[in-house]
């Protein structure tokens, strides 16, 4: 379902309709394996997986780069499972563009940058709340901040995908603990703006029965792109 968003021509953006693979063929080839007709993040990075065509993807070519046991995040496509794999969960999600001006100020100035001696801390976050595919590698990808309590990493925010101009916010996450003090919304905000100054369009995803993350983003400014099929698959074989 594709919506119509009040700055229309800024949002039709021919890459978000197949974002994921225009970011794995593109800007973060580096990170991904495959071929020119299937590609996934390797290995450590977010499970994900894309293809040229997602109305008919080659599984066949993605079959090499994949262990049998592995849980893959996809979205575009839904037609059948082919032989040898399966469809292990189904649901859609929204992707929403930013639809304000710039911030005009850092909302998370004492935020703290998040490096590689933090990989396993976000992990551990990223399992608990659940905002979306995560790896061990996942922070490589872009910035990520996060607020700490003591030497506890508490709430994080970062980027994920990025292609020729858009930019990804992912990983928006709060310990249960220390939810409901607006650190998940100031973290976002201090992204938004890096990626505005840096000329970027910020999006992000979030899935359809997320109806507290959903409402949080219309009010902070983004709006809905569209609405597409998102689906965790695994060999079967």
């Amino acid at each position: 379902m594709l919506f119509v968003p009040s700055t229309a021509i800024a949002f039709m953006n021919p890459l978000l309709e197949n974002i994921f693979w225009h970011a794995l063929s593109g800007d973060h080839a580096r990170y991904s394996s495959g071929g020119e007709r299937a590609r996934r993040y390797t290995r450590g990075f977010s499970p994900i997986i894309a293809f040229a065509d997602p109305q008919r993807p080659d599984f066949e070519a993605l079959a090499p780069h994949c262990d049998a046991s592995e849980q893959l995040y996809c979205d575009a496509w839904s037609g059948a499972a082919p032989a040898g794999w399966q469809v292990d969960a189904e649901t859609t999600m929204f992707r929403m563009v930013w639809d304000r001006a710039t911030p005009a100020a850092d909302a998370a100035p004492n935020a703290i940058a998040l490096g590689p001696q933090h990989a396993a801390q976000a992990l551990a976050l990223a399992a608990l709340t659940r905002p979306g595919p995560f790896g061990i590698r996942t922070i490589e990808l872009g910035d990520y901040f996060g607020y700490f309590d003591g030497e506890r990493l508490i709430a994080m925010a970062g980027e994920r995908t990025s292609a020729r101009g858009l930019r990804e916010v992912s990983g928006v996450c709060t310990h249960p603990d220390y939810q409901g003090k607006g650190y998940a919304r100031r973290l976002a905000l201090k992204l938004i703006r890096r990626q505005m100054l840096r000329g970027e369009l910020p999006f992000l995803h979030v899935m359809r029965n997320n109806d507290a993350a959903h409402g949080l983003y219309l009010r902070m400014g983004f709006r809905d792109y569209k609405e597409t099929m998102v689906r965790v698959v695994s060999k079967s074989t």
